[in-house]
């Protein structure tokens, strides 16, 4: 079947199905506003219980972190994020799953092939490219802040 790019691209609008896309950002909007005031929440109980400002933003980043890898684990947030979206993106909650998924998939090669080999497929590139962008952020910040 030969086509041209234009009825290759008529066939597939003609067969794709319209995204509703005021519904997906009302769901990310909600989804990822429940995730933050959740954050929030768990913030004011760790001030409540006596930690410091900094010490109580370190327990909710480990918080989110954990239940984000555990429910990763246990299915639950791949079925969040097909109704919810973009809103379970919100960074650290993201970021969990993306450094626990891969992990997850690739368990059955063993612990340092499997596990260990993927766990920083998605998340490593994030990290090269962000630590490299704060040390060339920092020699131009030294250079022109004199």
């Amino acid at each position: 079947m030969d086509m041209t790019n234009q009825e290759y691209n008529r066939y597939v609008e003609g067969k794709a199905k319209p995204s509703p896309i005021w519904k997906n950002m009302l769901w990310a909007f909600v989804t990822g506003g429940v995730i933050c005031t959740a954050g929030q929440g768990l913030r004011n109980l760790y001030l409540g219980m006596g930690l410091t400002e900094t010490d109580a933003g370190t327990a909710v980043s480990v918080t989110l972190i954990f239940l984000s890898a555990l429910f990763t684990g246990l299915g639950l947030f791949d079925k969040l994020a097909k109704h919810a979206g973009a809103g379970t993106l919100v960074p650290i909650t993201g970021f969990a799953n993306a450094v626990v998924s891969p992990a997850l998939e690739f368990k059955s090669e063993g612990l340092i092939m499997g596990v260990g080999a993927k766990l920083f497929v998605i998340a490593g590139p994030v990290l090269v490219y962000g630590i490299s962008a704060s040390i060339v952020y920092g020699i131009l910040l030294q250079l022109f802040s004199r």
